[in-house]
């Protein structure tokens, strides 16, 4: 057996914890870095030897130069990283920082004197050296030596500077890594096993070696000592140096662990992967799945994150399940804890609800997340599990909640850190009321569940149970929900198990460090992704175990936090179809694209699993794949993305040839369910609104490019997507015209680096009439979809269009609702030619408009820009005054002067023949308020009032006037303030 460790600082003591595990042993006669004196003080000279083919090996065999990087810790550093009067700039070249080259790898560096070298004012004590070893290259980036673990720190160096006449002593052998908290490098033992044992003090003292209490060798007014201990039991076996310098005695321990054989015992009843409580809040048992590991130990706060012989769980038979019972935990206490496999490899519980960051959570505002548990810092490295019996139950108010129709959503992207300055569920939920104004009926929360760092999109998890905690606790999550669902409004979470990325215990696991990679043992991964776009790790879902874990995930989810459904990041690249090559490189999109029975055939049954878990939830595929495998998704139950972004953002722009948008409808597609998720903007387009003012056509005075004309044609575009059938997608911010890039940087340049970086959250925007005349727009689309009487024809309606020119309609027609739209997409005045599907007054939902429609076909012009929603009923469902054999040339002239009116106003008119004048006055919806018939009068100009009373008896708004002579009809608006 091997041993490794963690050192841990314990008052005057490091106590180096030895781990076992199973693998070669390293030299000890070399080290990382030997300083010279080995116990500095801060004026002394010093002398560090680097060696390059110790640590990380990011320097070995180097041939050029190589320099330092550096600077010290001292009694104002708030931890490992700050680093204090750094005197170099990184991958710089200068003479004064560069290493002298012995040969063999080996390379030296001298520091006359610690305190000026480093510039530290008086009064700040050193109390360590940091340092990382480097090339120079100026036009990339450059070679580094560092320590063996780059995710400790950051793989940084760091050594210990001692007070003047201090007593101290070190162990030398085994050999340790010298990281902020020392680690001891593996070595071989077992029970008989011989260790060597070296030590060094900073002066002549007293020194003694042990194990377990007994002396091994003592040896007086010495520098250093040495001696050889035999291990002689299984359990804990604590090494002991010790230096008394006749005032003070001071010492270094580790322990070395050494198993005892495993307990074989099948699973409990009744217990389940992960954390099972017991009911009484003091015991629980953990169950970690891990195929062909020797044996795994149980570490964490209830045993001092030390490996004993407790703590070391049972094994099934079949090896595949470890599993222990803990006990003595005080009811809702949290307990951090880590499992430890083989001796080696420390990782979280795949299966946790909450997880402690020793990189993130620093980061994480008391605000957002009251009272976090600390992370046990000096205990042990890389991410904690949390466990706590008898926790808080929230009290769901809403359990009955009745999901919109799949066919009818209207979803709203959310990514919430660049959505609310605070960017918690709480704030979040009081923040409802918005979505609710706005009209839509389900929102898309980009992923949440934890992922590597607190800034990012959330594509990169890790612990698929756990709520990231940048967004605050579990139960303000499950509040927020459950007061989506008070307003009817359904959550659906982006779920990325496509991949993980290497904080992943799962990938960690099983993880071929040499070639940085999943072992070809993964349960859950493969070794190389196996198809095109893959980030992370590629996950295996022919894997009877993935296909579990999916299954364990989502049914979480549904069942605990009573989500609604998800939509899966890259649905596409669930499968095992090989199109790349055997590193990963090299891949055929095409082939990938093509129909795949066997990833459809994954998906059909990840769609049963989900039904089964809670029928009738969300199932949203990001696929983008070719339209007959669409299809039979589709027609299986899923949604499907459907990414028109280019075509929508051309036709805003003014450029015509790429602007046809009719892929968004699923009958273009012909498709046989409107299972089509059709949008114009998502997390991953540019905006449109930054396309229109960059690249937006112009014409004479009209100019796409300035923000009042690209915000309308934004409405434009909304009013077409919006009235289409099916479900909807609107990107945050989109209903207000979001003009900052997708790549804006927080400097305010752009750049593609910057994609996923943090974007600025305009609530100002609606401090612009343009942009609010633009929220509006989308307001009274989703209003309209939601209107009884029209509701069902976004679901399912007959759809005729043409969307290929600049001038382009689309109508919607069932058996008594129906709706055409027209829009101007050029850059100048034009006209069409458009078929109303029944004649009589129609009305325009954005201004109140009325138009005549024949039933034929009749001209319509439009300036550019120019677009009408008509509809031909009012939204009440009051039926409008029907209108037979409507003239549409406007050969009779009527206005209304003054207008707005009062009792003084006249009507001025003029008719190009004779016949019998009628007036009627009706409201905006077309009921009939007043009936004012003029007898016959002649060819020419004529003069009308209305009836005494009328104009004081009309409530504020907006009126219709129609004349009507020899058949033919023309109507003007009135308004009254």
């Amino acid at each position: 057996m091997c041993i490794f460790n963690t050192l841990l600082p314990a008052a005057m003591k490091k106590n180096f914890f030895l781990l076992l595990l199973i693998l070669v042993c390293l030299n000890v006669s070399a080290q990382l870095i030997t300083v010279s004196p080995a116990f500095p003080k801060e004026g002394d000279q010093v002398t560090i030897l680097f060696d390059a083919a110790k640590g990380n090996k990011g320097l070995q065999n180097y041939t050029g130069d190589v320099y330092i990087h550096t600077g010290v810790i001292t009694d104002k550093s708030t931890g490992p990283g700050d680093w204090k009067y750094v005197p170099m700039t990184w991958n710089s070249n200068t003479p004064a920082y560069k290493l002298t080259a012995l040969g063999n790898n080996k390379f030296e560096y001298r520091i006359t004197n610690l305190r000026t070298f480093y510039n530290v004012p008086a009064g700040e004590t050193i109390k360590k050296i940091a340092m990382v070893f480097r090339s120079y290259n100026p036009s990339g980036n450059a070679l580094e030596g560092k320590a063996s673990d780059l995710g400790v720190d950051q793989g940084n160096i760091y050594w210990e500077i001692y007070p003047a006449n201090a007593n101290a002593i070190r162990f030398t052998s085994p050999e340790f890594e010298p990281r902020y908290t020392p680690f001891l490098l593996p070595l071989t033992a077992g029970v008989g096993s011989n260790i060597s044992l070296e030590a060094v003090s900073a002066k002549n003292a007293s020194l003694t070696l042990k194990l377990n209490g007994t002396t091994v060798q003592t040896a007086a007014n010495a520098g250093s000592i040495a001696g050889t201990a035999t291990i002689t039991a299984t359990g804990e076996n604590v090494f002991v140096a010790s230096s008394n310098d006749g005032a003070t005695t001071v010492g270094d321990s580790f322990k070395v662990y050494i198993a005892p054989p495993v307990t074989v015992s099948p699973l409990p009843a009744g217990v389940k992967e992960g954390i099972n409580y017991e009911n009484d809040g003091t015991a629980a048992t953990l169950v970690l799945y891990a195929p062909g590991k020797a044996r795994v130990n149980l570490i964490g706060d209830f045993n001092n994150w030390t490996e004993t012989t407790a703590y070391q769980m049972n094994k099934t038979a079949d090896g595949k399940y470890f599993w222990l019972r803990i006990t003595g935990l005080t009811a809702g206490t949290e307990y951090a804890y880590q499992y430890l496999v083989d001796g080696s490899l420390r990782i979280g519980d795949p299966y946790c609800e909450k997880v402690l960051d020793p990189w993130n959570d620093q980061y994480i505002d008391a605000s957002t997340y009251p009272n976090l548990k600390a992370y046990p810092t000096g205990k042990t490295s890389g991410v904690v599990s949390v466990l706590q019996t008898k926790q808080e139950a929230y009290n769901w108010q809403v359990t009955n909640f009745q999901r919109p129709d799949q066919k009818k959503l209207v979803i709203y992207e959310v990514l919430l850190r660049d959505f609310l300055e605070k960017h918690d569920w709480k704030t979040l939920k009081d923040s409802i009321g918005y979505f609710k104004s706005l009209g839509v009926n389900a929102l898309h929360l980009m992923p949440f569940n934890e992922f590597e760092g607190n800034l990012s999109w959330g594509y990169n998890p890790s612990y698929y149970f756990a709520a990231d905690k940048f967004y605050g606790p579990k139960n303000t999550l499950k509040a927020f929900i459950d007061e989506c669902h008070k307003n009817g409004i359904a959550v659906i979470m982006d779920m990325v198990l496509n991949h993980s990325f290497g904080l992943s215990p799962m990938v960690q696991l099983y993880f071929d460090g040499a070639g940085g990679k999943p072992a070809a043992n993964n349960p859950w991964f493969n070794p190389v992704a196996r198809h095109a776009f893959n980030v992370g790790y590629d996950m295996n879902h022919e894997s009877a175990d993935t296909k579990r874990f999916f299954s364990n995930v989502c049914a979480f989810w549904l069942q605990e936090y009573k989500l609604d459904g998800f939509r899966f990041d890259l649905s596409k690249g669930f499968t095992q179809k090989k199109t790349c090559d055997d590193n990963g490189g090299n891949c055929d999109v095409n082939a990938w694209s093509a129909y795949d029975a066997s990833r459809v055939a994954i998906w059909k049954a990840y769609y049963d699993s989900l039904q089964l878990k809670s029928p009738g939830s969300y199932v949203i595929l990001e696929h983008l794949g070719v339209n007959n495998e669409e299809i039979e998704l589709a027609d299986y139950g899923m949604m499907l993305w459907g990414n028109m972004n280019y075509n929508f953002t051309e036709a805003a722009k003014g450029q015509v040839s790429n602007s046809n948008f009719s892929g968004a409808l699923h009958t273009v597609r012909n498709w046989n369910k409107p299972h089509l998720i059709s949008y114009m903007e998502s997390h991953d387009e540019e905006r449109s609104m930054v396309k229109c003012k960059n690249e937006g056509a112009s014409n004479g005075g009209y100019n796409i490019r300035d923000e009042a004309t690209a915000l309308q044609r934004n409405e434009m575009a909304a009013a077409f997507l919006l009235a289409m059938p099916g479900p909807k997608l609107i990107w945050q911010f989109g209903e207000l015209g979001y003009d900052y890039s997708i790549n804006y940087c927080g400097n305010g340049t752009i750049n593609n680096s910057c994609r996923t970086d943090q974007k600025p959250i305009k609530w100002d925007y609606y401090t612009n009439a343009s942009r609010v005349k633009l929220r509006n727009v989308y307001k009274a689309m989703l209003e309209l979809r939601k209107n009884e009487y029209y509701d069902d024809l976004f679901a399912g309606a007959t759809v005729d269009h043409d969307l290929t020119g600049a001038m382009k309609w689309f109508r919607l027609t069932s058996d008594s609702s129906k709706l055409v739209v027209v829009g101007n997409f050029g850059t100048s005045l034009s006209t069409m030619q458009v078929s109303f599907p029944s004649a009589g007054i129609w009305f325009d939902l954005i201004s109140g408009e009325p138009i005549g429609a024949t039933g034929g076909a009749q001209t319509i012009t439009l300036p550019a820009g120019g677009y009408r929603v008509y509809l031909n009923r009012n939204l009440n469902g009051t039926p409008p005054t029907p209108v037979r054999d409507i003239e549409v040339s406007d050969v009779y002239r009527l206005r209304v002067n003054p207008n707005p009116v009062n009792s003084g106003s006249v009507i001025r008119y003029e008719l190009p023949e004779a016949g019998a004048v009628h007036f009627t006055l009706m409201d905006i919806n077309g009921r009939i308020i007043d009936e004012m018939p003029q007898g016959n009068r002649g060819r020419g100009a004529h003069q009308a009032r209305l009836r005494p009373g009328v104009a004081e008896s009309l409530q504020k708004g907006i009126f219709l006037l129609q004349l009507q002579v020899n058949g033919k009809r023309k109507i003007i608006k009135l308004m009254v303030q």
